[in-house]
């Protein structure tokens, strides 16, 4: 295990902060998930696995050993101290101020043990006007632009379905935590490491910020296309939808052969993908009524064939049933249940880390962790 010996002490609710130490977790730290006695909110989220602990929880904490602590008490705060004295990373994503009014931010923190590196997740970031601000997936997806350029252009907003800013963020913090275990094995010192889902969002929309800049128009919905390549999106079948990306020029001329159409090759509509972008009613149309006569997986199976990158647009039973999925050995059953989850999508000569213990019970490590006190 790629990090083990290493002391993770997790501060964490929902998803971010938890997704964050989960890859640590996975990759062999040992993270002590912190939660009041209530327990984390999201083992509220979703549908029950566990007495204790739903979906959503399953998803972000394998790995993991669960602590009470009530920072209300002295019991609690003292439960801290002898957490974080031999802690190498501190990680959490708790509400902006929260943990200065218990004497956890990070220069208290650092001050006492300046070999902790201290992984704080914000909403809008650590400085500017909004960095007391709470935020939550939605907020940011709103906010950070994404919604303004997710869906169908005659559609009604929408999100992104997945939580890509929460989980994002999550990565985010994991690669700051172990660039600083890099510096402090240089320096001896430890590192304040702050990530915030609005910079997560901020970083995705990064291409449509740019192309803002370059061309003054404000970015538009493409649905399930690219604003900057033509084809690349989703076309419908004679029984479903399906992708083909046709990401340069060499790939559109193999799929107007693989579809009988070589007059396009010479097109001058269609003979580079900045003429295509420009004419992109014109090749859409053309293609989708090329398609629509024949199923999806005969398409896919002919464009493959071609050489073009085309995959039907699967449903979550589907993918689950893919031989794909199947054959990367992705799929972890968690013990003593009927749910199998998608393991750390990261594999080491070969192999991939395993599940080496099923997502906490609430407090279920106290007396392992702090023993009779």
């Amino acid at each position: 295990m790629m990090l083990a010996g290493l002391k993770v002490v997790e501060m964490g609710q929902n998803l971010a902060g938890p997704y964050g130490s989960q890859i640590l977790a996975d990759l062999g730290a040992n993270v002590i998930k912190v939660e009041r006695p209530t327990g984390d909110d999201a083992r509220g989220w979703g549908n029950k696995v566990t007495d204790d602990a739903t979906t959503m929880f399953m998803t972000m904490n394998r790995n993991k050993k669960s602590v009470t602590v009530d920072m209300k008490c002295e019991k609690g705060r003292a439960r801290m101290r002898t957490l974080l004295a031999d802690a190498d990373i501190f990680l959490h994503n708790m509400r902006p101020g929260s943990l200065e009014k218990l004497g956890l931010d990070p220069a208290a923190v650092r001050a006492k043990w300046p070999r902790l590196i201290y992984c704080d997740i914000g909403a809008f970031g650590h400085i500017g006007p909004l960095k007391d601000q709470p935020g939550y997936e939605p907020l940011m997806q709103a906010y950070g632009g994404l919604i303004s350029i997710n869906g169908h252009p005659d559609g009604p907003v929408a999100r992104v379905a997945v939580s890509l800013i929460d989980i994002g963020t999550g990565m985010w913090t994991a690669v700051g935590a172990l660039a600083a275990l890099h510096h402090r094995h240089q320096t001896g010192e430890g590192c304040t490491v702050n990530t915030s889902l609005f910079e997560t969002a901020l970083a995705w929309g990064n291409f449509h910020m740019a192309e803002y800049q370059i061309t003054g128009d404000v970015p538009a919905r493409q649905a399930s296309g690219h604003p900057a390549v033509v084809p690349y999106q989703a076309f419908e079948g004679s029984d479903g939808p399906f992708m083909i990306l046709a990401g340069n020029d060499r790939l559109f001329v193999k799929l107007a052969n693989a579809l009988e159409k070589p007059e396009w090759i010479e097109d001058a509509r269609y003979k580079t993908n900045a003429n295509r972008v420009v004419h992109r009613d014109e090749i859409l149309t053309a293609i989708q009524a090329a398609v629509g006569g024949a199923p999806r997986d005969t398409w896919v199976e002919k464009l493959r064939a071609a050489g073009v990158p085309s995959a039907p647009i699967q449903n979550i039973p589907e993918v689950l049933t893919s031989d794909q999925t199947d054959a990367l050995e992705i799929m972890q059953k968690v013990p003593e249940t009927n749910l199998n989850l998608v393991g750390m999508p990261v594999s080491f000569d070969g192999e991939r880390p395993a599940m080496r213990m099923a997502p906490p019970d609430l407090g279920s490590a106290d007396d392992d962790v702090f023993g009779s006190e």
